[in-house]
């Protein structure tokens, strides 16, 4: 099945070639490593995270490189506030990030290349872009020629005398355009720097990535990704410097998730409504904050409130209950069950010609959406096909465990690519000493018509976050 990919240089939906058959260059911009990320910063995360699991699902091997900017002037600031290094405080929110990305159910970047550990590449990246003539020095920065480059502007499809500067765009006498940025930044008294050809000083924004990229993807990446506020100057500004180099595209398919706004305003610093992941996850499922970034279409805007959070969590239970459901009605058969996860196509034989056809048809509708510009909502919409599917089928008195199987592993399968089961289903057969012994204490008072001990059971394991169900098939639990 052809994969089609909105192509933010074309405005179009382009069929999805990657340069060498069953292999994808992926690179994504990242954090700067100030502090923990926001729930901004988390919509690509997931996104990409998607993306990159759904080329894997359908055979494709991809090196997915996302990027730390370990030295910027927030890190400089933030340093000199806590009376700390830049280096200290980098690896402070690196290690926060691996943390807040795990609770969300995203798996690591192939690599998570820090501006620090590049500065040759950077160096000699610049260098080369002096000897061709496409970058200045000046009192000790050194600042790229964009009138040189001829095409600056297409990404983002601005006129260059019509550009309107966004952050990072640094306007002063030093430039002979307004338009050029800085790709060296001369060392001020008391920063963090390192020497160069242009003198001691740290790298600009814009090229970090342009190094990193080209230093373990080469000089085309398949897919370059990051959020809409990216696409100017930042992009903009990495495909003048890269092409300019090379003479060849930075990269085939240019892709970039929408905005998220708070309570229908745009998140910003000016308003102070920002929302960290760090604090997020404290009180909202992280797989309903996954479920919530992927029930919009990745192009347009997300609207976070309180409501919308909610509803995912909801959604989100819904599904853990039917693949719970599933588990425990196939334990009731004695088998052991086999890891589903990425078997054969993701379907198994059900013995039963009618469901079978019914699995096919969602199968090939999953497919069908996310291969359509990765449209998680309605792949979404199937997974529900799915649920609904199973819900109806374990209310039977003729099941059979081959087609509890079937419907199982088609679930799992296809939340190996959009990840909105929680991690503990995985591991919810495991109690603790206490919780086990109550529930065969609720057991025995319940055996006896002891109605009030076994009610007072079942509102202690509530407290304890366990929700109890009782079914023919004995007691089954589930965390709250």
């Amino acid at each position: 099945m052809t994969i089609s990919i909105y192509n933010t240089v074309s405005r179009l939906k382009e069929p999805f070639v990657s340069q060498e058959p069953g292999k994808v260059k992926m690179y994504v911009c990242g954090p700067t490593v100030y502090d923990y990320i926001h729930i901004g910063n988390a919509r690509p995360v997931i996104f990409f995270d998607v993306v990159r699991r759904y080329l894997e699902d359908v055979g494709n091997e991809v090196q997915y490189v996302v990027n730390f900017t370990d030295v910027d002037d927030k890190l400089i600031r933030k340093a000199e506030q806590l009376g700390t290094t830049v280096p200290e405080v980098a690896e402070t929110f690196i290690t926060a990030f691996y943390a807040d990305i795990e609770a969300l159910g995203v798996h690591k970047a192939t690599l998570n290349p820090r501006v620090t550990e590049h500065i040759p590449q950077i160096v000699t990246f610049i260098q080369g872009l002096i000897d061709k003539g496409y970058a200045y020095m000046s009192e000790g920065d050194v600042y790229y020629r964009t009138s040189a480059f001829a095409d600056y502007g297409k990404l983002s499809h601005q006129n260059i005398e019509e550009l309107q500067f966004g952050i990072r765009v640094e306007i002063g006498d030093r430039k002979e355009n307004q338009q050029d940025f800085v790709l060296w930044k001369g060392a001020k008294p008391g920063e963090i720097k390192w020497e160069s050809p242009f003198g001691d000083g740290r790298p600009g924004w814009h090229i970090e990535c342009s190094a990193m990229a080209r230093t373990y993807l080469g000089d085309t990446l398949d897919i370059h990704g990051g959020g809409h506020d990216l696409q100017f100057p930042h992009h903009e500004c990495e495909v003048a410097q890269s092409e300019a180099l090379t003479g060849k595209p930075l990269a085939n398919y240019w892709m970039h998730n929408g905005y998220i706004h708070i309570n229908n305003e745009k998140m910003s610093k000016s308003l102070g409504n920002g929302i960290s992941v760090h604090e997020l996850v404290k009180r909202v499922k992280p797989h309903a904050i996954r479920y919530f970034m992927l029930s919009t279409h990745y192009r347009s805007p997300l609207n976070f409130s309180d409501d919308t959070v909610a509803q995912a969590e909801n959604s989100v239970e819904r599904i853990a209950n039917s693949a719970a459901n599933l588990k425990h009605r196939l334990s009731s058969f004695g088998g052991k069950l086999t890891e589903a996860v990425g078997n054969g196509n993701g379907l198994v034989p059900s013995g039963d010609e009618a469901l079978d056809a019914r699995l096919k048809l969602i199968h090939e509708q999953f497919h069908a959406k996310m291969s359509d510009d990765f449209n998680t909502p309605d792949a979404i919409t199937t997974v529900f096909d799915l649920v609904a599917e199973a819900n109806q089928y374990l209310n039977r008195t003729d099941v059979s465990a081959e087609a509890i199987y079937a419907l199982l592993t088609l679930l799992e399968r296809m939340d190996a690519v959009l990840g909105l089961l929680p991690l503990q289903q995985a591991n919810a057969e495991l109690l603790d000493a206490d919780i086990e012994q109550l529930i065969v204490e609720r057991t025995e008072a319940r055996q006896s018509k002891n109605w009030a001990r076994a009610d007072e059971i079942r509102d202690l394991l509530i407290e304890k976050n366990i929700v109890l169900e009782d079914t023919p098939q004995g007691i089954r639990w589930r965390r709250k």
